[in-house]
């Protein structure tokens, strides 16, 4: 070999390797972007068909409690939102996205609100999971 030519064969070899560290960095990041969540996604009625506490699983509740309380939450087009358990209002107040989160500001008596954030993980036309979270946090799989 030529007086030169392993060092030109390094430089070669360790430009490709790189070029494909960065192709894959760069493919790793883009499988882990989600798009933003859209607002007519959510619009309708989706009852809840699973609540679990991951910090305290004995709490989570059994499916024959969801099926006697049905609970469920409503996201409408005017960007409010309530939720419903066991036939009566639960909380109410507005919505907003940001990435895959739904901010919610609930109203509370006495005029004032409180905000919370709903992570959620799945989102299709018919099915969506989304967690509060924390300590007291509960993770919450809902149907159309």
């Amino acid at each position: 070999m030529p007086k030169g030519s392993s060092n030109k064969l390094f430089k070669i070899l360790f430009t490709m390797k790189k070029n494909a560290l960065i192709t894959v960095i760069l493919l790793l990041s883009l499988a882990a972007c989600k798009p933003s969540i859209k607002p007519e996604k959510l619009y309708g009625k989706w009852k809840y068909t699973r609540v679990e506490h991951p910090a305290y699983p004995s709490d989570s509740l059994k499916s024959f409690e969801i099926d006697e309380q049905k609970p469920y939450i409503v996201f409408n087009k005017n960007s409010t939102m309530q939720i419903v358990w066991s036939g009566k209002e639960l909380s109410h107040g507005t919505y907003t996205v940001s990435d895959q989160n739904i901010i919610v500001t609930e109203a509370l008596p006495g005029d004032k609100t409180r905000k919370f954030l709903f992570a959620v993980s799945e989102l299709t036309d018919n099915k969506i999971i989304f967690a509060t979270l924390g300590e007291e946090g509960s993770r919450v799989t809902a149907v159309r």
